[in-house]
């Protein structure tokens, strides 16, 4: 098999398993439709998008089209065929991960190409991107919710684009475009180092996403704007992370001796998750939201479901993020550092990436 792997290229091989990948599923849609395309990609992947897309809480295939299938999927009738309703089920989960695993070779092949180093700068320079994708999810919301006024600023198909698991494509591919350009610039004397430049981009995007989610607001029908919410998770985050990081160093200080202070980056952007799901799920109505969110993964919704609060996600988060801490050593980062590199920002996007997103959602009142 290594020979195989050595002969034909890695490279070469990823993208033949990605253009097979797609094949035998364009392939299978195209024979079989009503149970591969209906029954598998339309019910777990595409039908919760157009549901999220239109501010649908369950849409309905039905006869070709999708239709608004009311407030609860279980009303929907029997000649309504699959519903489908916003967010992540453990059936999308198990196609999203094996294809978020592969988007991350296709990264590690370029960012290989460009034959970078200083990965933790880099690391360092890529958060704004990271606060960019949560922004930009938010832009989403808000465009659904100028829905209530008339036609939505975006529509299907492009808005799909502002939806996870997509966005996460977008911006990926946004700041791996920044990236190249940063490198160009540092190589051509322009930029005394290019980890500036991918910064530098990120805020850029992030001020624009925020401008465009600020002027949504403007045009939609609100709840109101509550700045204290943005404060509140912040401040709760950081400090959440400085009592876990001091925690670490006095007692178990050979768990960070592989990230650094990357580590208390991926605490704080966990428990920016953390802290903000628990005000949006629990505390919601005392920042004075008409209504509580609801969850839209599986995991956030049966810990609310079993223990009555968000509470408990909050020590899963940090603990998860502690977990992950110990798993990225010294001799990972020695082994394979550009690999260890973007899952560590896989690691952080996750996190940041939701917990922006909500803490804004909530912010906005969208």
């Amino acid at each position: 098999m290594d020979e195989f792997i050595d002969r034909v290229g890695p490279e070469r091989l990823w993208v033949a398993v990605v253009i097979a990948l797609a094949a035998v599923i364009t392939l299978g849609a195209l024979l079989f439709p009503q149970r591969v395309y209906v029954e598998v990609l339309w019910q777990y992947y595409w039908g919760p998008v157009v549901a999220d897309a239109n501010g649908w809480p369950c849409v309905a295939y039905s006869d070709g089209s999708e239709i608004n299938a009311g407030a609860n999927c279980a009303q929907a009738g029997p000649d309504d065929g699959p519903t489908a309703t916003p967010g992540y089920t453990w059936q999308s989960y198990s196609g999203y991960i094996p294809t978020l695993l592969l988007l991350l070779v296709g990264f590690y092949f370029a960012i290989e190409r460009l034959d970078l180093d200083r990965y933790r700068g880099a690391f360092y320079g890529l958060l704004p991107w990271m606060l960019f994708g949560g922004a930009l999810r938010t832009v989403e919301d808000a465009n659904v919710a100028t829905g209530d006024n008339g036609e939505m600023v975006f529509s299907l198909p492009w808005s799909a684009l502002l939806i996870s698991p997509f966005i996460y494509v977008v911006v990926a591919v946004l700041a791996l475009v920044a990236l190249v350009a940063s490198v160009w610039l540092e190589r051509r004397g322009h930029l005394s180092s290019y980890e500036y430049g991918v910064a530098g981009f990120g805020t850029a995007a992030l001020v624009a996403s925020i401008a465009t989610l600020s002027y949504l607001w403007t045009q939609a029908d609100t709840v109101g704007f509550f700045g204290s919410i943005t404060l509140v998770t912040l401040v709760g985050a950081t400090v959440i992370t400085a009592v876990t990081w001091l925690a670490i160093v006095r007692f178990a200080p050979r768990l960070n001796r592989g990230t650094g202070y990357m580590g208390a980056v991926i605490i704080w952007a966990h428990s920016v998750d953390g802290v903000a799901n628990l005000i949006g799920l629990t505390y919601a109505e005392a920042f004075g939201w008409p209504y509580a969110l609801s969850p839209k993964h599986p995991i956030n919704a049966a810990i609310v479901e079993f223990f009555g609060n968000a509470w408990p996600f909050v020590a899963l988060k940090v603990a998860a993020a502690v977990f992950i801490i110990w798993v990225f050593n010294e001799e990972v980062f020695e082994e394979s550092p550009r690999f260890t590199f973007l899952l560590m920002l896989t690691v952080v996007a996750v996190g940041l990436g939701p917990g922006t997103r909500d803490m804004l959602r909530a912010t906005f009142g969208v």
